[in-house]
């Protein structure tokens, strides 16, 4: 390709496609700065891994939430904004289990079940962690899985079914409802204050050692890592192996038709909230004990994020969702490096709106449940 040649498919780039020309160049310098910043020091490579390890764990968190949601957009058609404080909810129950076990004899039960609610009692204290009281924690997680389940279902039966054939948009606003209800309904129950969860300084840690200097991966991210991938590959294995999977990707195709061929629409869209209901209570519980704090804003604070990841993935698709979580918590993590860290959720929305300029029905194309 000689000079002329490539002067002139440039200055057609340029006129066709400016956007893409400028998205093309902010990149170049995205990465040149990078590397500039890794050869004189200024960037240090063990900060690059752990920045990349840190989004890694947000980004699962935030993938197996957003299966969830993902889910039940693509069978019930709404978006349900009440999907950040099931994921609270999820957290708040489980962590009462985890604390009344692991403080049982130690510490007022009332105390306990309301997990240490205005520093009556914390976590660090109890000694809660996945090495320390593996079957409080392990049992928490099951209990907020369960819970969450549970609370999914029975909003579904008195607030959601009786207004699901008025349309998305009553529903959605619905969903609102739900959502201030349960936010301050936790917090009426388990108080405003933030509160530390585990203990922290006995948490074992593996240091991986890089070219100048180390990256440390503790117990908790190993634990994260371990459940929210077998999650994921059970959700995989679930759709593409079962009856029931075979019956959510019809019912998420078409639902006149599915329910016309037999297809018992009702008991998919229960299991629907049963599976997605599961995942996010797991998810809002791996969260807190991952960061080490519980708030009664979790999963409101989380909950663009979870729409973030949805929309870029591809609306109604579970892998999607997952590819996208792991895309918003990579950029929101290693954001840091170019712009203060306050701005990393910006940084996030950023990139979202950058990849569907170029691909509006997201990375998987809006394919569906499969």
């Amino acid at each position: 390709m000689g000079a002329s040649e490539t002067y002139v498919r440039g200055r057609r780039l340029a006129s066709e496609q400016p956007f893409a020309l400028v998205v093309g160049l902010v990149a170049i310098w995205l990465v040149w700065f990078l590397l500039r910043g890794l050869a004189t020091g200024n960037v240090e490579f063990n900060n690059l891994v752990s920045y990349a390890w840190d989004g890694l764990m947000r980004g699962l968190i935030i993938g197996l939430a957003s299966i969830g949601l993902s889910m039940t957009y693509s069978i019930l058609n709404f978006a349900n904004f009440a999907h950040g404080d099931y994921l609270t909810s999820g957290a708040f129950s489980g962590w009462a289990v985890t604390y009344l076990l692991a403080g049982l004899g130690e510490a007022n039960v009332g105390s306990l079940l309301l997990v240490g609610a205005g520093g009556s009692v914390f976590g660090g204290t109890l000694g809660v962690g996945i090495t320390t009281s593996p079957i409080a924690v392990i049992a928490g997680m099951i209990f907020a899985g369960v819970g969450t389940v549970a609370l999914a279902l029975f909003i579904d039966r008195f607030v959601y079914r009786p207004v699901r054939d008025e349309g998305g948009i009553t529903l959605l606003i619905t969903s609102v409802g739900v959502a201030f209800a349960l936010r301050y309904l936790i917090v009426f129950v388990f108080g405003t204050d933030v509160r530390g969860t585990t203990a922290a300084g006995s948490v074992p840690e593996l240091s991986m050692f890089v070219i100048d200097g180390s990256v440390k991966i503790n117990a908790h991210d190993i634990t994260l890592a371990v459940v929210a991938v077998g999650l994921m590959l059970g959700v995989h294995l679930l759709l593409q192996r079962t009856k029931l999977g075979k019956a959510m990707r019809a019912m998420s195709d078409n639902e006149d038709l599915a329910r016309i061929t037999g297809i018992p629409t009702e008991q998919v869209v229960r299991a629907t909230w049963i599976i997605g209901g599961g995942l996010t209570g797991v998810a809002g519980y791996m969260f807190v004990l991952w960061k080490g704090t519980l708030g009664f804003n979790d999963g409101w604070l989380l909950l663009l994020l979870i729409f973030a990841a949805v929309i870029l993935g591809g609306i109604g698709s579970i892998y999607g969702a997952i590819g996208g979580g792991l895309i918003i918590g990579l950029t929101a993590s290693m954001s840091v490096i170019w712009i203060p860290s306050e701005f990393g959720r910006a940084a996030a929305f950023m990139v979202m709106i950058v990849i569907l300029l170029f691909k509006p029905q997201g990375i998987f194309s809006g394919r569906t449940t499969a």
